[in-house]
């Protein structure tokens, strides 16, 4: 027989309500003072029943009786009292949650229970009630004032409801109440809960004055001025938070807490930020790798190849059984043509992330090893080991990535003159979304680029462009072939185009003002466009290659030498190396040109503006 509606109710709710009594049989003690949890937002922990007694010894008969048996201890739940958390239950679930939420209420101070408190917060939560809630957190507190589940919860209402100012004697209490191995999850859990508050002012000013206390101490220091320093950042104090890294470095500089949060701010415009990164990496011997790792790849993104290199090379020679830091050095080794050496660190990875049995990691470790495998292919390629090449594409098997792993395929058809069978691999490409289809068309083009067909390239790029003229991806590209093409007019019309529709693209502004240095006219205009895309990456080492060959090009070979001498430690690219060495040669530094010049074509022989150089100059290093 199916109950009936009504009677699947009643039911439902004596079943919690006996569930509810069972507990408080078990155990009436007030919740523990020490709560296993430290984090705000924790689900309040079950309250521990009876410990159920042990076994018995193997040697006594399996139907003995104990000889005195114990005595059942006596329960402040009443008949009274279970028929009125019975009828809190029961009218809240039949939509009156104030009345069964006041029932319940007054219940838990009666039995001054912790789980009743629990569930008045809960049914007034329910209902939206925030201020209810707020007001049964606050009796649970002043019923069992050592509890830090009530504590916990009335801190996450307050939050909830931002009345933020509210909260510093409650957090303060909360975060005295914590162990220090537990205090690096609670303050990233204070950042996040404040961080939703709608005055960030406040929020980051209430977490200092609830951290007053542990920013004293150089125990806690570092990690609490991190976290004040955090709020600061979120409430958009670049300098507050940048001076609580400095200070929390201070009172504790083997914290990497402060470190991590000066890492964030490493730019241009904060030049104080990343001192506070490199004293912590320097001066602590057994310093974060995963902080050295991040910091790394901060540097990459601001394009300081060698820097970031210096970084992983330090990391890889203290911890050379970390496999991530052999990835990325290989990765860069390998853009800056550094081959023999990039080969030998992506190997190296490879055969650690082999070894790592650790399944939570392992979508990591299957997106570094395709990456490794395509670097490792593209190593092969240039020393035109075609075979080779091939046998690491072959390795793919992530299907996520079998696209790349195809494109690179194509790219080495196109190398041995099978350019046809190149173009069929890519049209043959799945095309899931239009992200998929634009790239297949820009890998085909690049092909054709690569196969010095620049007529073909061009009109694939114009007859796209007039389905989506706005595409800037679209526009460089076709002014990068009309100047292959002699169309120099064209390049600029292209190229303005490009910056009207996206003013902060840098590569604009630098390809037109190397197409006019490049050929001598309208140097002024060059070097303004110029300096243009150096203000919008200023690390770019191909920028200042631009920025080094116009000042030659108007005749201050100084400041050329000194911008293309640190271009090319930056990054050792030949074309950049073609037009150092055209300088020193210039100036009668020939030596020293021809030595440039030599290690340029080790790392691309094939590179155009190194041969027209050399060919220009008449020079064979």
């Amino acid at each position: 027989m199916i109950p009936s509606p009504r009677r699947h109710r009643l039911a439902a709710a004596a079943s919690l309500v006996l569930l509810a009594c069972a507990v408080h049989a078990q155990t009436s003690d007030p919740a523990a003072p020490n709560s296993p949890a430290p984090i705000i937002e924790r689900p309040l922990p079950s309250r521990p029943g009876t410990r159920p007694a042990p076994a018995p010894a193997a040697t006594k008969p399996a139907a003995a009786k104990p000889a005195i048996e114990p005595v059942a201890q006596p329960s402040a739940l009443t008949a009274e009292l279970f028929y009125e958390i019975l009828m809190g239950e029961m009218t809240t679930r039949s939509g009156d949650p104030g009345s069964g939420y006041a029932l319940v209420l007054d219940a838990a101070r009666r039995l001054r229970d912790g789980k009743l408190f629990q569930r008045a917060v809960e049914i007034a939560l329910q209902s939206r009630s925030g201020d209810a809630a707020l007001a049964a957190a606050r009796a649970w507190q002043e019923t069992l004032p050592n509890s830090r589940d009530a504590r916990r919860i009335e801190l996450q209402i307050l939050i909830a409801l931002n009345r933020i100012g509210e909260t510093v004697e409650l957090l303060r209490a909360e975060v005295a109440a914590t162990s220090q191995v537990e205090r690096p999850l609670l303050m990233a859990v204070i950042v996040r809960n404040y961080s939703r508050a709608t005055d960030k002012k406040l929020a980051a000013s209430v977490v200092e004055q609830a951290l007053v206390d542990e920013l004293k101490k150089p125990a806690t220091g570092g990690l609490a001025w991190a976290t004040v320093g955090r709020m600061r950042l979120n409430a958009g104090d670049t300098s507050g938070a940048l001076d609580a890294a400095f200070k929390g470095q201070e009172i504790d500089p083997a914290s990497d807490a402060p470190a991590a949060l000066a890492l964030e701010m490493i730019d241009p415009s904060q030049p104080l930020a990343e001192p506070i990164v490199t004293r912590y990496l320097a001066n602590n011997p057994k310093a974060s790798p995963d902080l050295r790792v991040a910091y790394a790849r901060v540097l990459v993104e601001n394009r300081r190849f060698a820097d970031s290199t210096a970084q992983l090379q330090a990391l890889t020679a203290a911890r050379p059984e970390l496999a991530e830091p052999w990835l990325l050095l290989g990765s860069l080794q390998a853009q800056a043509r550094q081959d023999g050496a990039a080969e030998t660190s992506l190997k190296r990875y490879v055969e650690l992330a082999a070894n790592q049995k650790d399944q939570k990691d392992a979508d990591d470790r299957q997106r570094g090893t395709t990456q490794a495998y395509l670097v490792l292919s593209q190593l092969a390629e240039r020393r035109k080991d075609f075979t080779g090449a091939e046998r690491w594409l072959a390795r793919v098997d992530n299907t996520d990535d079998l696209v790349v792993a195809q494109t690179r395929r194509a790219g080495l058809l196109a190398r041995q003159g099978k350019l046809p069978q190149a173009r069929e691999v890519l049209r043959g490409l799945p095309e899931r979304t239009p992200e998929d289809k634009k790239q297949k068309f820009l890998a085909e083009v690049q092909l054709l680029r690569d196969a010095k067909q620049y007529q073909a390239a061009y009109d694939m790029l114009a007859q796209a462009s007039v389905a989506a003229p706005n595409d800037s991806d679209l526009v460089y590209d076709q002014a990068m072939v009309a100047e292959k093409l002699n169309r120099l007019d064209e390049m600029e019309r292209l190229l303005r185009r490009l910056i009207e529709l996206k003013p902060d693209n840098q590569n604009a502004y630098n390809a037109l003002g190397y197409s006019f240095a490049d050929r001598k006219i309208r140097l002024d205009e060059a070097r303004t466009l110029i300096q243009k895309a150096v203000q919008l990456a200023p690390q770019d080492p191909f920028i200042a290659d631009s920025l080094g060959w116009v000042e030659f090009r108007l005749g201050n070979t100084t400041e050329a030498i000194r911008i293309l001498e640190a271009a090319y430690k930056t990054r050792p690219d030949p074309e950049i190396g073609a037009h150092f060495g055209e300088v020193l040669w210039t100036v009668g530094q020939k030596d020293r040109a021809v030595t440039i010049w030599k290690e340029a074509l080790l790392s691309d022989a094939e590179n155009e503006t190194l041969q027209e150089t050399l060919k220009r100059l008449r020079v064979k290093p």
